[in-house]
């Protein structure tokens, strides 16, 4: 049960296809052993680049296609979440979506020249590190600080829950330069062959296992002040511009995520049996699927309407906050229902639901949680 969607024209669909060749070629024979090892291969971001799915939006001129339309995004986005075997490609989506418009829109000519073919290559892989130990959603709270050394800046402090953070070259780090809780912040590229800089280890998530996630530490890394993205004590600003579209993102694959659970879910239904019926004649089971399914859909015109306002230049930051929490939420119950209608079979990781409900949990966490996205939407209503 499906309206008919006018969001994406032939070239978006032509995009989809080649993200789904992508899938099959790279990441299903992979998929095991990425999620064992706790990490994807350096490789699978030239692979993406190679295939055009990676950088695509930087500007032709340092090897990008100049894609500035968040619909590919998005649709990449839905593709990898529906799919059951794209758990590592999330550091592919991660680089695009919240990461690369840091390199591609606050950056100097100078800094583009040096970092981005590299970028659009699929040779320099990225990561954003913002949140701390003791500071998540609370960006005012960061503690870790550069201070002026001459042409450079020394850091100190440490990084925890970084995405791409053992793979990354170059970390777009939030950095306290002065007391302001807001003004006081910037931003460094730090890269990571820098004196100084360590990873931790990898850590050990209830989910997203293909994706590392990592503890980064600073220790007197000296950073050249050329690495300085907009103006010292511009950080807050920068962050606030890109979040927006990180919670859309997070938002249009929680959607994508929930119809790729509920089509698995009745196919499971579909061919298990218990007292000699499928599962899925049962009336409960009609009327959980029905409730889910209808739900999903009401999600997916929401959120269509969303992309296109991002499109447009038009998404607020609450309509992102709103939408983030309303389909991150709505998958973790999604996720939990439909392990439910699976019986004991939806405990065993064998089967693809009992990861999806791993999977789903973070959502709600990641990119802003689900009580920060209330209280910006409340704010917005004047109280």
């Amino acid at each position: 049960m499906a309206l008919t969607r006018d969001l994406y024209d032939d070239d978006h669909r032509q995009f989809q296809g080649v993200v789904r060749a992508f899938v099959e070629q790279h990441a299903r024979p992979n998929a095991d052993r990425w999620e064992a090892a706790g990490r994807v291969d350096r490789e699978l971001f030239r692979h993406a680049a190679d295939a055009g799915i990676l950088g695509y939006a930087i500007a032709e001129e340092y090897g990008g296609a100049g894609l500035h339309d968040f619909r590919f995004n998005a649709i990449m986005g839905e593709e990898l979440a529906r799919h059951p075997v794209s758990d590592g490609m999330a550091g592919i989506a991660l680089s695009n979506d919240i990461v690369i418009p840091y390199f591609a829109d606050l950056t100097t000519p100078e800094q583009q020249a040096r970092w981005l073919p590299g970028i659009a290559a699929g040779e320099l892989i990225v990561a954003v590190a913002m949140t701390e130990p003791g500071t998540g959603s609370d960006l005012s709270g960061i503690r870790t600080s550069a201070v002026r050394d001459g042409n450079a800046y020394l850091v100190n402090g440490s990084k925890i829950f970084i995405s791409n953070g053992q793979n990354a070259d170059l970390i777009v780090t939030a950095v306290r330069t002065g007391p302001d809780p807001h003004r006081g912040l910037s931003l460094l590229v730090i890269e990571a062959d820098s004196a100084g800089f360590s990873r931790g280890r990898n850590l050990d998530k209830i989910g997203l296992h293909a994706q590392d996630t990592s503890e980064l530490v600073f220790q007197d890394v000296r950073v050249p002040a050329a690495n300085l993205l907009g103006a010292e004590g511009d950080g807050f600003a920068g962050l606030m511009r890109n979040l927006p579209q990180e919670r859309l993102s997070i938002a249009a694959a929680a959607v994508a995520s929930a119809e790729g659970v509920l089509e698995r879910t009745i196919a499971y239904v579909t061919d298990r049996t218990a007292f000699g019926r499928p599962v899925g004649s049962f009336q409960n089971t009609r009327f959980e699927l029905a409730e889910m399914t209808t739900a999903t859909g009401v999600s997916r015109a929401y959120i269509d309407q969303a992309i296109r306002a991002h499109v447009a230049g038009a998404l607020s930051a609450e309509d992102a906050a709103a939408a983030k929490f309303w389909t991150t939420e709505q998958l973790v119950g999604t996720v939990n229902r439909c392990l439910q209608l699976h019986g004991g079979y939806g405990y065993m990781r064998e089967y693809r639901i009992a990861r999806d409900y791993e999977d789903a949990r973070i959502t709600t966490i990641y990119g802003g949680t689900t009580e920060i996205m209330k209280e910006i939407v409340g704010r917005s209503l004047g109280l």
